[in-house]
């Protein structure tokens, strides 16, 4: 029994230690979510240093100053009075690709008006830049296209290269270049490029704080504000046989990655750094102490801009923040690293507890097994955790979890049997999820092949609380705030499992459900545009009873489609899940988000609203193209059943013969009809839209991209 012990350790040590060292993505994705619940779990933190402010585009600003780009004249203004207010430096999370078309000079140029001194927003601006100290942003792109700009910016910084092997190049390699006009570009004093490349899982976590283009080094814009806020003239490159082990500015250095990025230890969420909005600046309502000696990032938080990032600790930052934290973490030296060594700690730890969960388990009473793991778990948890905030190191998270469960597991399913086993397991993988029907055929169908992996049609729905985080800020107690979203996920999750839903994963306020896996379900687009309608009901009963209670009322955003997507159980040993990957997951995301543009409750795509069998009153919304999708695709908001429907529908008649005119380019006789609707009924945001944008097409007399929208 010794030896089988010995046996069965080793062997499970080899396999882990294998999949380790040959870990697919998925598995680098589960281990830095893992990661990323460790920063949820530390929650935020004050900035170390108190050198970094955002001067913000926010929606404040975009309302007083109107929308963007804004005439260069404004930008150049509030450069102007953060000079005044003896600011350090300045960096412009901005890149200015195109010239000022609110420039008189550009405006009497276009229609050939021959005038003397005639102002130019532009040029001003160059001197504007000239005469602060201002850093300009630009942008690597990382694709070849026949049309990509291939120009190099000018940089002052010197870079040395130490102990780096010939021929050998780490760097990531950009293909082409986003830059400033020329006339920008070239009188600055330096510029740097702000990428903000998220990984495989759509994150932020690192980003590259040098980057290779044209056999030249370039730094990044937080690297390059430090460097001359530091007055450094060389940065040093310092390489070792696994690539670049970091970078030196003077007495700073910075550990990075093998490519020269730097993992981010964020502090907190969005608007964790101080923000001023931009609008108070150009307007000198701000105090000079704000500002005075600091480096001040120029950006943008308007969701409208979109420049919005994924990061551990939410799914919407600012991309300039982004920015602040590598710089505070730089001047703070408090980093998060990945040593050379910590691939090979990192196996011999895998061994080691695999020996000890096994072993350790043979001794222990079965009684007391699921505690004995249990605090495995927690230790090597809190290892982790301790190490990654306190020392700093960054070692695996997953693999000492799967290493500690798959050893339990193994030890003792010994004297189970398999088909017994096999059922729980799948019972306790879709208890929660299913309908009662579902988990009896699954139960049934124990030796077939309905839950290995494959491609089929389902439908895929989203949903979202919105503004949640102002309701989390309202109600801080922790536990108030769960059994406040509980009495809203219970009934909204029962409404998805009665229509043979399946509920894949709750995503904080979020839920994502899926219909037709792992078996077929008739009507399956109808089943879920029904969930949403009867969520969207059953919500105003809630908010009745949440209103008695004096806590916040709750409004949501649904997205559903319909396509082919992946299926099946996907994981890691002992550590798996059966859910749906692929594009139209990707979309159902981006259709529920697109909710808060039209401020539409259940917007569906043309894909599932071919496909229903019941009778809807629908209104169309838009003609659009989302990031990942090469075509465009329609949209349309569901209001009711058609049965349901005790409403005038003369406002949809109306609106549907706006809709018509405007696809025909009759734009003068749509906007008056959509001005109408808008005086007449609820002032829905989707008039607001036709209406601008039949406006600014006859205007600028462009009818080429009407029924094209791009949506990121």
């Amino acid at each position: 029994m010794k030896n089988i012990n010995l046996i069965l350790a080793f062997f499970i040590s080899i396999i882990t230690i294998t999949l380790y060292i040959y870990a697919p993505s998925l598995l680098q994705s589960l281990d830095d979510r893992l990661r990323d619940s460790m920063f949820t779990l530390r929650g935020e933190i004050k900035p170390q240093s108190d050198s970094v402010v955002i001067i913000d585009i926010d929606e404040k600003s975009l309302q007083q100053l109107g929308q963007w780009p804004w005439p260069r004249d404004i930008l150049s203004k509030i450069l102007e009075n953060l000079a005044d207010k003896k600011v350090a430096i300045i960096g412009l999370d901005i890149v200015f690709a195109e010239e000022d078309r609110s420039s008189p000079h550009n405006i009497f140029k276009k229609y050939n008006i021959k005038r003397d001194n005639v102002e130019d927003f532009d040029y001003n601006f160059a001197q504007t830049v000239a005469s602060t100290p201002t850093i300009l942003g630009y942008q690597f792109e990382f694709t070849s296209s026949d049309y990509i700009n291939k120009k190099s910016p000018f940089i002052q910084t010197t870079f040395i290269e130490k102990n780096k092997q010939i021929g050998k190049s780490y760097l990531l390699e950009a293909k082409g270049t986003i830059l400033n006009i020329p006339v920008i570009q070239n009188i600055s004093y330096s510029s740097g490029f702000f990428n903000n490349i998220p990984d495989e899982s759509g994150i932020i976590r690192s980003v590259p704080l040098i980057i290779s283009y044209n056999d030249q080094i370039f730094p990044s814009l937080a690297l390059e504000t430090l460097r001359i806020a530091l007055g450094v003239n060389k940065i040093f490159i310092n390489y070792d046989e696994n690539g670049v082990n970091n970078i030196q500015l003077n007495n700073l250095t910075i550990p990075t990655d093998r490519y020269g990025r730097l993992l981010i230890n964020f502090r907190g969420k969005e608007k964790t750094f101080k923000y001023i909005s931009a609008v108070d600046i150009y307007n000198n309502n701000f105090k000079q102490e704000d500002i005075e000696n600091k480096i001040a990032l120029v950006g943008t938080s308007a969701a409208a801009l979109m420049d919005l990032r994924a990061t551990p600790f939410e799914s919407i930052f600012p991309g300039v923040e982004v920015h602040a934290n590598v710089i505070d973490n730089i001047i703070t030296q408090d980093f998060l690293y990945k040593s050379s060594w910590i691939d090979g700690f990192n196996v011999t730890l895998i061994f080691l507890l695999t020996f000890l969960t096994f072993f350790m388990i043979r001794k222990v009473h079965i009684a007391l097994t699921p505690f004995f793991i249990a605090g495995l778990l927690i230790a090597a948890f809190y290892i982790n955790y301790y190490l990654l905030f306190h020392v700093g190191i960054v070692i695996n998270s997953l693999f000492p979890i799967i290493t500690i469960i798959l050893s339990g597991v193994i030890s003792l399913v010994i004297g189970y049997f398999f088909e017994i086993r096999k059922k729980e397991e799948i019972k306790k993988k879709f208890a929660s999820k299913v309908s009662k029907n579902v988990m009896e055929e699954l139960i049934k169908n124990l030796d077939s092949n309905h839950l290995e992996a494959k491609n089929k049609e389902i439908t895929i729905f989203f949903s979202d609380i919105r503004k949640f985080t102002n309701i989390s800020e309202k109600i801080s107690k922790p536990e108030l705030l769960i059994e406040y979203l509980n009495q809203y996920m219970t009934p909204m999750s029962e409404i998805i499992i009665k229509n043979d839903g399946t509920i894949d994963k709750y995503i904080g306020d979020s839920i994502m459900a899926y219909w037709n896996a792992p078996f077929e379900i008739e009507n399956h687009p109808d089943k879920a545009v029904i969930s949403g309608l009867e969520q969207l009901a059953y919500l105003s009963i809630l908010n009745e009873k949440i209103t008695k209670n004096n806590q916040p009322t709750i409004d949501i955003g649904i997205g559903i489609t319909t396509g082919v997507a992946t299926v099946g159980e996907i994981g890691s040993i002992g550590r798996n899940d059966y859910t749906v990957i692929g594009d139209t997951i990707n979309l159902c995301s981006r259709l529920e988000s697109l909710c808060k543009f039209y401020e539409s409750k259940l917007i569906i795509s043309q894909n599932t609203k071919d496909k229903l069998k019941e009778k809807y009153v629908f209104r169309y919304l838009d003609f659009v193209q989302v990031k990942g999708k090469e075509e465009p695709i329609k949209l349309w908001e569901v209001i009711s059943l058609e049965k349901d429907y005790n409403e005038d529908k003369s406002e949809l008649e109306k609106y549907e013969t706006a809709i018509k005119l405007y696809e025909k380019e009759q734009l003068k006789g749509a906007v008056e009809i959509f001005k109408e609707l808008k005086n007449n009924y609820k002032n829905r945001k989707i008039y607001d839209i036709y209406i601008l944008r039949c406006e600014q097409f006859m205007k600028n007399n462009n009818f080429n991209i009407l029924f094209k929208h791009t949506f990121k």
